[in-house]
């Protein structure tokens, strides 16, 4: 069983990794959608990709709309992407 310590910076990747997707971690959360926000925590919980992941957030693209192929959560991603309200920010192109 992971640490404490271990859990929070499991967890602090996937709110980052939210945040540079543009995804507001829990805003505006849609019902439909509160299923894919618990897949997605443990999906990132249980990521083989941790270091990539590290370095991507640190590193990737400023202006990224979509997760990077490695990530398991970036069908989820994209889907609660295309879900924000129209609010002028891009959305992600249709893979």
């Amino acid at each position: 069983m992971p640490s404490p310590t271990t859990r929070d910076r499991q967890t602090s990747y996937i709110l980052e990794m939210m945040q540079r997707l543009g995804i507001e971690p829990g805003g505006g959360v849609v019902p439909r959608l509160g299923l894919s926000y618990a897949t997605a925590f443990r999906r990132c919980g249980t990521c083989a990709c941790k270091q990539a992941c590290r370095e991507w957030i640190d590193h990737g693209p400023a202006s990224a709309t979509v997760a990077p192929r490695f990530c398991p959560n970036a069908d989820i991603f994209y889907e609660l992407r295309a879900a924000l309200p129209c609010d002028g920010r891009a959305h992600p192109p249709h893979p």
